[in-house]
């Protein structure tokens, strides 16, 4: 049965929250321009500015005469079309939950009649990953998007106030409308489509499929299941921190075109803050998480690429932080204004062109996770198009309204350094998306019939990297400047109190060089530059403190930026490669073709099962494959468990035991997680310590063999280890043709290039598997195999029961060997072994030291705090300031 109804309801939903939204867009247009009229009669239609005194830069504002706004009534029609639009809001937001339920139902329980189910789910994955399908895919993150946006008008509905109401939430109702129409999957015509919708089923999205000509009503029985690489606890939440944080860059950007709107460039900047301050720290946890995640799942070895998708998400970051300084001065400074105003428009419509660029398919194959198109790149421009044409005019029309300054900037001003940090931020910001959008030059051009030679850096992180790390010199010197000069520590062209950070920097520093690995000359102007900020930061906040801590979010957010830039010194400077192959062998041929100087061959090591290797200074021993069963912790050895092909099933071959609990007898069934196989590697340190670490591989129908690490963290260092090469896991042991071995006691033979000496064969009373009886027998041959690290006992019987003769073959993974005891003669004292030789066990590795890594961790979470108490302080004051008229 195909369950249409939860679809059809869906489908319901998405038009129901485009229509509210356009509706709710009208009516508070209509209500803006209604309070628009009445502002204007009273004010003769000056505008009202709220600049006095001096400005930023040392000179008098030059000031429009403007007469006091006051209070009126409002025409009853205006209140009319306030109602409509809120209730419009509250339909649009309802549905938006609508879609979103019918959606996850859908994949919750399996139907996969339903195209976005079958691509993106399956039957193996737990609750949490059924989470990740919702927003894998376009459709759901457009949903994720348009939820959070939608919750966000909510709110501010609420607490905005009457006179910011309709201006700001006609841009956000337009918005949503926008979003809405990426998802509503209307045709028009044969080939006009508007947007993608996430509830066709499979006969609508691919009816030419031959299966549907055999069976119209054919129904998979599984799903094609979550890409393997997003099966992580870290893609249930990073994906909804960073589709938040782009919600809340359209909270400043509403607030802005609402002032421009309103003819009052300046009031918006104070309800807007606290929310520019909330959307950047949100927006960087999230690019924060996804590096995270990077770093415990893909293999590069690293927590940034500089790819393409991360870049788009990069810059308009860096253009929201620079927005929020430039926001801090606005209030004395009609540059700081200006330059407020058009970097928080260029933040939102950053974020939408990333959104093109991410979504659109034209990047290609430039970026590793890009979305391909879904035919929505022509519905993905009008959007951004429509909104910068809206902005600059907006803007363009009302640039007049804000005043000028009438001197030009002084070095010693506060405002003078907060504006050059932001134009340093927005130079970064510039240098990375002019690189990361030739792409698009490309396609522009071959629009008008050119053939463009531009292409993307072969060595992108190398070419980031040689301009952002003077970047990263100047913002950490700009913070330790501006904090001095933000508190007035510096004055009447003193520097003096700059001193004391300044020779506690140098001594430091010195000493960090001296003693370390530094012989870089930019990694020392780096490391120089961010203790500059350290010290600078901490000696200010430690003034702070003892006054209201309720000050020190600036300060406390500088000093987690510097500890992340020393982070990211030293783990992407110094990362250590300690797998080094010192045993001769030839690991990767591709080196031969390759002008790699033999890299992958010098850096991977071979580990044969249970057998030691010396790297750098531990003992390496690999102990072999695991798997994840879902009901018990851990890992358990895969050779104790036969794996159900397909049902994601196994059978218990002994009792599963952690811990000394028994979670399975022998014979029993269990769950097992899917695709995943582990591999345990274990660490001896010289102290004679011993730790494991299971990176693991992933075998996936559409993506082969996806290798992820494992890591052990230390405090001064993390260990970062994957696998670059395995056997299949899925492949069953391929046996060569049987050898037989005719061998006496004490005699010696060969077995798969070992030295093998029968000891002795000797009566026994068990043999795994089978019940001797008083009228059987059973001898069991003693067999060592000799190799470099020790020796190994294998143990092959001959059992007759019954007048039956059994032959129960012994295996060793770590030889590579079955032997079976096939026959005794008595007369010769002869006995007959019977030998399969497979590929041993075995796994290649990578292995890194990751210096001062947990640096930069711990530098984001005092980046979070300190925009944290920013954030509640600003928000205080927009309260008392008691902005929330009627």
């Amino acid at each position: 049965m195909i369950h249409t109804t939860v679809g059809q309801l869906g489908h319901f939903f998405v038009i129901l929250s485009f229509v509210t939204a356009l509706v709710a867009t009208v009516g508070y247009f209509l209500s803006a321009l209604g309070r628009k009229t009445a502002v204007e009669v009273e004010s003769v239609e000056e505008p009202q500015l709220a600049y006095a005194g001096e400005s930023s830069f040392g000179g008098k504002v030059a000031r429009k005469k403007a007469k006091p706004v006051t209070q009126t009534s409002v025409p009853p029609a205006r209140d009319d079309w306030r109602l409509l639009a809120r209730w419009s809001f509250y339909i649009h937001a309802a549905a938006v939950v609508g879609i979103g339920s019918s959606l996850y139902y859908i994949i919750y329980n399996h139907y996969f009649e339903y195209h976005y189910a079958w691509s993106h789910s399956s039957l193996a994955l737990p609750v949490q990953y059924m989470i990740s399908c919702f927003w894998e895919g376009q459709e759901g993150s457009f949903l994720l998007w348009l939820f959070w946006d939608a919750l966000l008008g909510l709110i501010l509905i609420r607490t905005s106030g009457s006179r910011w109401e309709a201006p700001m939430m006609a841009v956000f109702a337009l918005v949503q409308a926008f979003l809405a129409s990426m998802i509503l999957g209307i045709i028009l015509g044969d080939t006009f489509k508007i947007g993608s919708s996430p509830f066709l089923t499979l006969k609508e999205a691919i009816p030419d499929a031959p299966v549907f000509t055999m069976d119209p009503n054919f129904i998979p029985k599984d799903g094609n299941g979550l890409n393997p690489l997003l099966q992580n606890y870290w893609m249930v939440i990073h994906p909804p921190t960073l589709f938040l944080g782009f919600a809340l860059t359209l909270v400043p950007f509403a607030y802005c075109i609402a002032g421009l709107w309103r003819n009052q460039p300046l009031e918006w900047i104070r309800p807007a803050l606290p929310w520019t301050l909330v959307g950047a720290m949100v927006l960087g946890v999230g690019i924060m998480m996804g590096g995270y995640w990077a770093y415990e799942t893909l293999n590069f070895g690293g927590y940034w690429n500089w790819d393409p998708v991360e870049n788009a998400v990069y810059v308009p970051w860096l253009v929201m932080v620079a927005a929020l300084h430039t926001m801090l001065i606005a209030k004395r400074s009609s540059t700081g204004l200006k330059t407020a105003v058009i970097l928080t428009i260029s933040t939102f419509l950053l974020i939408l062109y990333a959104t093109f660029l991410t979504r659109s398919g034209i990047l290609g194959n430039a970026s590793v996770h890009s979305f391909t198109d879904l035919g929505l790149s022509g519905q993905l421009l009008i959007y951004l198009l429509a909104f910068v044409a809206m902005a600059v005019a907006l803007t363009v029309s009302k640039w007049k309204y804000i005043p000028s300054d009438e001197q030009e900037a002084s070095v010693y001003t506060k405002e003078f350094w907060l504006f050059i940090g932001a134009t340093v931020l927005c130079l970064a910001a510039f240098q990375v998306i002019a690189t990361t959008s030739i792409p698009v030059y490309n396609k522009i051009l071959e629009s008008f019939g050119k053939i463009s030679n531009l292409a993307l850096p072969a060595d992108q992180i190398a070419h980031y990297n040689k301009f952002q790390v003077w970047f990263f010199v100047a913002i950490a010197l700009l913070t330790g400047v501006g904090q001095y000069m933000w508190w007035r520590k510096v004055e009447n062209k003193k520097w003096d109190a700059l001193i004391t950070p300044g020779i506690l920097t140098l001594l430091i520093s010195a000493g960090l060089i001296a003693f370390g690995e530094i012989k870089n000359p930019v990694y020392m102007v780096l490391l120089v530059a961010s203790i500059f900020a350290l010290m600078t930061n901490g000696t200010i906040l430690l003034g702070i403190i003892r006054g209201n801590y309720r000050l020190s979010g600036g300060a406390i957010a500088h000093m987690g930026i510097a500890l992340m830039l020393v982070g990211i010194l030293y783990s992407a400077g110094f990362s250590k490669v300690i797998s080094m192959n010192n045993s001769g062998l030839l690991i990767s041929k591709q080196d031969e073709f390759t002008k790699n100087d033999n890299k992958e061959n010098k850096e991977n090591t071979l580990l044969w099962l249970n057998q030691p290797e010396r790297m750098g200074q531990y003992q390496l021993t690999y102990r072999g494959q695991r798997i994840e069963a879902r009901d018990v912790p851990g890992y358990i050895p895969r050779k104790d468990v036969t794996v159900i092909e397909g049902d994601f099933h196994g059978i218990a071959m002994r009792d599963i035991e952690q811990n000394g609990k028994v979670y399975h007898k022998k014979g029993d069934t269990l769950a097992l997680y899917p695709e995943n196989t582990y591999y345990e590697v274990e660490y001896r340190e010289p102290s004679g310590k011993v730790f494991s670490l299971y990176p693991r591989a992933q075998v996936n129908e559409r993506m082969g063999l996806l290798a992820s690490p494992d890591t052990r963290h230390k405090v001064d260092r993390d260990i970062y280890t994957y696998v670059n090469s395995v056997p299949d896991p899925t492949a069953e042991n391929k046996w060569e043709k049987t050898e037989t071995y005719s061998v006496a006691v004490k005699d010696t033979f060969f077995l798969n290039d070992f030295v093998a000496i029968l000891d002795d064969v000797v009566r026994a009373n068990e043999v795994e598997g089978m019940e001797i009886g008083p009228s059987d027998a059973a001898v069991r041959a003693k067999v060592r195999v000799l190799d470099k690290n020790g020796e190994h006992i294998l143990s092959p019987a001959f059992v007759i029961k019954n007048r039956m003769v059994a032959h129960p073959a012994e295996m060793s993974d770590e030889l590579g060997v079955r032997i079976q005891l096939n026959e005794i003669d008595p007369r010769s004292g002869k006995f007959t072994f019977a030998v399969n030789r497979t590929q041993r066990d075995y796994i290649v590795m990578k292995a890194f030291e990751k210096p001062l890594i947990n640096i930069l961790w711990i530098g984001t979470l005092i980046v979070v705090l300190g925009f944290l108490i920013a954030s509640i302080r600003r928000y205080r004051e927009f309260r008392k300031m008691g902005v929330k008229e009627i």
